[in-house]
Parts: C-alpha cells; structure tokens; sequence
C-alpha cells in the first residue's frame, strides 16, 4: 500500500503536495475536470494541481491520484481497489433537443413527419418513438463538438437529442430548442452528476475530495445506480430513471422499454431519508454503496437510497422487465 505523494518546492520556498487529475482528451471531458479543480485549489490553496490528459490505466498505475468522470458513464461496479470519493452537486439532468438551424422556433411536436432526429442513446430513442410517432430516429455519434458539426454543416437530421447538461458545460446553452420532462423522456442513471474517481486504500485523497459531495445528488444516484445494478442494466438497453428530494423523501421513478418503445414498465417508489440527530457510532470500515464512498454522509440514508433502487427493480423484474430487456439486448447486439 505505497501512497505516492509527490511534493514541490515554490520559490518562496515554501513545500507544496501535488496532486494529480487525469481527464480524457475532450473539450467536455477538460472543462468538467477544470471546474473540479478550481473547486479543490478554493478548498486546498496550498495543493499543487496538476492536470494530464493519460486517463485509461493511470490511476491503476499511480500516475494520477483521481479522475474526473460524468458519472452516467461509470458502471455500477466499479473495479476492486477503485471507488467514486465525491458524487458532485448535479446539473440539469434532462435531455434537452438542438435544432437545425433551418428548423429554429420549432420542437419535436411541430417538425415535419419523418424528420429524423439523431440520438446515440436506446433509451432516448425508445422513449421517444412512442411519444412522437411522426418522427424519424437515427444513431449519430461522436463527441459534442463532433455530433453539433453534423447536425449544423450536413442536412442529415431535423435535430439531435443530447444531454443539458454536457451544452450547459460547453457554454452551449443558447443552442437548446426544448428542455424534455420526465413525460417526454426520463434521463440516464447519474446524467448531469460529475464523479470523482479515487484508490480506495487512498485515504487522504478520499478525505480531501469528500467535502466535494452533494448529499442529495448522492442519494439520488445511489438509488439510480442501484436500480440499475439490479436490472443488469448498461447501455446496451434502454434503462431510464427520475429522482427527486422533497420533504426529507427520496422518490424514485424507473422504467425499462423495448428497442421500439412499444413495450415498457414503469413504477414509481419512495423511501425517507430524514437522518435523525442521534450521533451515529463511527464505523471503521469504508462502505461503498454501488461503487461511492460517502464518508461524511448518515449511513441509514445512503441505506434506503440503496434499498429504494433494489426493491423498485424488483417491482419491475416481478412484472417482466427481464424479457423486456433481453430482447432489447438481443435485437441491439444483432443490429
């Protein structure tokens, strides 16, 4: 268990640790991982940052200490010895529809019939299929920049469905045509949370980005990912959620469909996550609830978040999800 610290010398001679982010390579994926780190060097000025873009084997390696990822993109089991130390407050988590230019002051209602719209994403395409029949649905892939460039310089799509938040990060915003609600389209498991990725024997680290976590963001996603894992879920079916908090109730609302939308399950669960004030015994082992580590936060409400995504994919798995989504996983496999 060798912890690698480095440390640096400043001019005035005073000795600084160095701390180390890994990010991938995209416009995205820098601004997200800059943001995070403007938020550690407020917390920690005397934290050297240093930012490399070698993402893929460099936490295994010890090149980096943490890695910032959108948390929709991590699986609900995450490696041994690896584990999410800070679940950030979330952005708009809903999809959000960028128009053609030519098509400006319309919405997914008002586009002509057989417009095609461009998603890469199941789960937006099967929800969106069945509530707007008229319309057209085809992959596009790439990047944001690279998905935005189709659209605007080829006539191929009407319009592309991506994520709000990911154009709010971009500085995209005046781009969004429409915001879709939960009865248009529900999100991804985690969409619009910013993760960070940790060595879980590395407990300074850990330490020092917990402060980072948003409690209900990391109650919401505790119970998505939950939900998730259950239903052995990934991106290759089409697995949608909405989460909200109000009155110390946690809500959630999942659902599975078909490739086509035709078929879907959908329920809705609540739980309380109301932490009463009794001071809770220290517990030495570090718990990981579906791949977080949430230190700083009452146990028995990361509990019912937990239970709450486990007993509504049940709900959904009694009443047939699993034939709904092995289908799905079929079909898709075989396109």
């Amino acid at each position: 268990n060798v912890l690698l610290v480095f440390f640096q010398q400043e001019s005035n001679g005073k000795v600084s640790r160095v701390i180390r982010i890994g990010t991938r390579k995209s416009q995205l994926a820098r601004i997200q991982t800059d943001s995070v780190a403007e938020k550690l060097k407020g917390l920690y000025p005397d934290v050297h940052l240093e930012i490399g873009d070698n993402l893929y084997t460099a936490l295994e390696k010890n090149e980096v200490d943490l890695v910032v990822h959108s948390l929709k993109d991590l699986p609900t089991t995450l490696p041994p010895g690896f584990t999410i130390g800070a679940v950030l407050k979330r952005e708009n988590p809903h999809d959000a529809v960028v128009l053609h230019p030519k098509n400006m002051g319309k919405s997914l209602d008002t586009l002509p019939d057989k417009s095609v719209i461009g998603t890469s994403s199941l789960r937006r395409a099967a929800q969106l299929k069945k509530r707007f029949p008229h319309l057209e649905f085809k992959d596009i892939r790439g990047n944001l920049n690279t998905r935005l460039k189709k659209l605007d310089e080829k006539d191929d799509f009407s319009a592309i469905i991506l994520a709000a938040a990911g154009l709010r990060r971009m500085g995209w915003d005046s781009r969004v045509s429409q915001i879709l609600g939960p009865e248009d389209c529900m999100y991804a498991v985690g969409q619009g949370a910013l993760a960070i990725e940790v060595r879980a024997r590395d407990e300074d680290i850990l330490e020092m980005v917990s402060v980072l976590h948003d409690p209900n963001t990391v109650l919401r996603c505790i119970a998505e990912r939950a939900f998730l894992r259950r239903l052995e879920g990934g991106c290759s079916v089409p697995v949608a959620v909405h989460t909200e908090v109000k009155d110390s109730q946690l809500y959630l609302t999942g659902a599975v469909y078909s490739l086509d939308g035709s078929d879907s399950l959908k329920e809705t669960m609540q739980t309380s996550i109301a932490s009463d004030n009794k001071v809770e015994e220290q517990v030495d082992e570090r718990v990981q609830r579906v791949g977080v580590t949430a230190n700083n936060m009452p146990g028995p409400a990361q509990d019912a978040a937990e239970k709450l995504g486990l007993d509504l994919a049940n709900l959904l798995l009694s009443k047939g999800a699993k034939e709904i989504l092995t289908v799905a996983r079929q079909l898709n496999d075989a396109r």
